[in-house]
């Protein structure tokens, strides 16, 4: 018997109809960051709270560039999409430390993307037994900390990041 992760709140998302534009591109253009959940730059990417969050700590590593591939990046926006994702793990782990990360991009809908368009690295912090009945059989995801908690908490080491760099 293998094990298995599945997510069946996050259909109602994927299949729901989706703005004309990028929430991608949008959200890094505004001001206000900590509004739009977004807790890093880098020079060609940056890091943004994921808001159908499978744990705590559920971010997205985004590159600026609009592309829906990874083949679609440069090498030097590859790197640093790398590079992002680096920090992110790093950050993670010393602010939730979890016994463990799921990191993967889902290119195309077929492969679970909800934003298929713009490419984007999801970081999942992970515990041992985080799977519980409320997921499995009520179909519903228990997230204990709010984004603002959760935002506050991680903001504070992304600045930091910034500050060694």
């Amino acid at each position: 018997m293998s094990d298995r992760l599945y997510s069946p709140w996050r259909l109602e998302y994927i299949l729901s109809v989706k703005d004309e534009e990028c929430i991608f591109c949008i959200e890094p253009s505004k001001e206000n960051d900590e509004k739009h959940l977004i807790l890093f730059r880098n020079k060609l990417s940056f890091i943004i709270m994921n808001t159908y969050p499978y744990n705590n700590g559920h971010l997205l590593i985004v590159p600026n560039k609009h592309v829906a591939n990874l083949n679609d990046l440069s090498k030097q926006e590859s790197t640093d999409l790398i590079e992002t994702v680096q920090i992110c793990e790093k950050i993670i782990k010393n602010v939730y430390t979890p016994d463990g990360l799921n990191i993967g991009v889902n290119l195309g809908k077929a492969a679970g993307a909800g934003i298929d368009d713009h490419l984007h690295v999801h970081v999942v912090p992970r515990w041992n037994g985080d799977v519980n009945f409320m997921s499995t059989l009520g179909e519903t995801r228990v997230i204990p900390e709010s984004f603002q908690q959760a935002y506050a908490k991680l903001k504070e080491e992304f600045d930091n990041e910034k500050v060694k760099k």
